[in-house]
């Protein structure tokens, strides 16, 4: 039994190590396409190697395989991962083709792992080989897109705050970039998702593009039902020649009433969710107090 193990065990580390093999020569002989401009990434991507963590370390690695695994991925493929990094703020400055080089470095570390873990200590080599690899190459996936599912309820959490500031702004006199403006300069905190997505609206502005153009791109990033509302209300109003005041005021109200509506429905969830705690508490206390005495009645007659 022992021999057929270890047979078994150098016959699927050789497959493993042709399929490595053949994954690399794959990587190597595939075309590659030209590196697009970065733009706000490239700004994104300098501070995070400024900040000297782990990325710093792996992000020429990063970017070397991202280069060689450019001309695998399809447009369709590359548009979405491509969205998932802009949900997620341009997360770590990536582009697409990076992105998925990471997963394939994530998943053969898994592979490399998961024979270590699965070969090394007896525990379904296997097994653990073959699931080692898609998990190490779904954990990169799953981490971007849980801070871009973070980063849009912070968007529809602070963006309420932001049509007030904005309405008020503009009821004193100022223009749309002033609004705009007010809502970047009184931020105290210049990381939050709803600043940086204004300050990129302010800098669209700034380089002259069209109101609608810099609220659609908006949209585009943070497609949300409180965003896609807020930006055609105002493109809307910008067609139709209808002063923008006035409809910052009335989505000022909305939004206000929905935040009320909002908190309202979660006070009453809250109150729902918390049957079952109480539930679970009543009947450990009544099993504290009627316990001793069911036992004594039990003494008694026994």
């Amino acid at each position: 039994m022992t021999i057929r193990y270890e047979v078994f065990r150098l016959l699927m580390l050789a497959a493993v190590g042709m399929a490595i093999l053949f994954a690399v020569y794959g990587v190597a002989s595939a075309p590659t396409r030209l590196a697009p401009r970065l733009g706000l990434r490239g700004l994104k991507r300098q501070r995070a190697v400024q900040a000297g963590d782990g990325w710093s370390q792996i992000e020429p690695f990063v970017r070397w395989l991202g280069v060689r695994v450019s001309g695998i991925l399809s447009e369709e493929h590359r548009n979405g991962l491509d969205e998932q990094i802009s949900f997620a703020g341009d997360y770590l400055g990536m582009t697409s083709d990076e992105f998925f080089a990471l997963m394939i470095g994530s998943g053969v570390v898994g592979f490399i792992v998961g024979a270590i873990v699965g070969f090394g200590f007896h525990t379904g080599g296997a097994t653990m080989l073959i699931v080692g690899g898609p998990i190490g190459a779904a954990i990169p996936y799953m981490h971007i897109t849980g801070i871009a599912q973070e980063r849009l309820k912070s968007v529809s959490r602070g963006l309420p705050y932001v049509i007030d500031l904005m309405a008020l702004a503009m009821g004193a006199g100022l223009d749309f970039p002033g609004a705009v403006r007010q809502v970047v300069e009184k931020s105290s905190n210049p990381s939050d998702p709803i600043v940086e997505e204004f300050t990129l609206i302010l800098q669209s502005l700034q380089l002259g593009r069209t109101r609608k153009e810099a609220l659609l791109e908006f949209a585009r990033r943070c497609p949300i039902d409180v965003v896609k509302e807020f930006t055609g209300s105002l493109v809307q109003a910008e067609e139709r020649g209808n002063p923008v005041s006035e409809v910052l005021q009335i989505q000022a109200t909305s939004s206000r009433t929905r935040r009320s509506v909002r908190a309202e429905e979660l006070a009453a969830k809250a109150g729902v969710a918390m049957v079952g705690p109480l539930l679970l508490v009543f009947i450990t206390v009544m099993i504290l107090i009627m316990g001793p005495i069911l036992m004594k009645v039990m003494t008694s007659l026994s």
